[in-house]
């Protein structure tokens, strides 16, 4: 097998970042984006399957006990019976589709994005610093994000299809170039 590299570049705020992925990169951004689907797929399957599933207590109580920096805002929304009702339902089934879409590589971006703010609510939510700010759930929001930068569901995922599906004679991603935010 010959290997080669891929040339990175990319310039923020007058700030440019370059490097080089190897070609076996695309197996290591695989495994990523199988890894947190198939983690979001069975935390939510059990949850749904348990049939209750209940985010008041967590809301109004875990992060207070930890000293969430945003405690307040939890409990605000612990409190609030239509917020909870809707955690209720968008937390299991959120961490079900998070999952199987990123299992399948189909919206993947889309996905990846809500995977990462559910996993920005559980860093507040469960707020410890003791050994550090960086922890499990900050750890996996910037997975969900590195997976959607790479455009992971492109590699053997249904958004390498989907994204060329013709509409009118003309690829999808390029007669909707606002899809590149959801797909890839």
């Amino acid at each position: 097998m010959v290997s080669q590299e891929v040339q990175l570049r990319s310039t923020i705020a007058g700030f440019t970042a370059e490097g080089r992925l190897h070609t076996l990169s695309v197996w290591f951004i695989l495994a990523l984006r199988l890894m947190m689907g198939v983690a979001f797929l069975q935390s939510g399957a059990s949850k749904v399957l348990a049939g209750d599933f209940n985010a008041a207590g967590y809301l109004q109580n875990a992060p207070p006990a930890n000293g969430s920096p945003v405690a307040d805002l939890f409990v605000a929304m612990g409190n609030t019976p239509a917020l909870v009702e809707f955690a209720n339902i968008a937390v299991p089934w959120g961490e079900v589709l998070i999952g199987l879409g990123l299992i399948v590589g189909g919206l993947t971006r889309l996905a990846a994005f809500w995977g990462a703010v559910l996993m920005l609510m559980f860093y507040l939510g469960n707020w410890d610093i003791s050994h550090g700010y960086i922890n499990g759930d900050f750890a996996y929001m910037l997975v969900f994000l590195s997976v959607a930068a790479f455009g992971a569901g492109r590699i053997l995922g249904l958004d390498a299809y989907i994204e060329q599906y013709e509409v009118d004679g003309q690829p999808l991603i390029e007669r909707y170039p606002w899809m590149a935010y959801i797909l890839g």
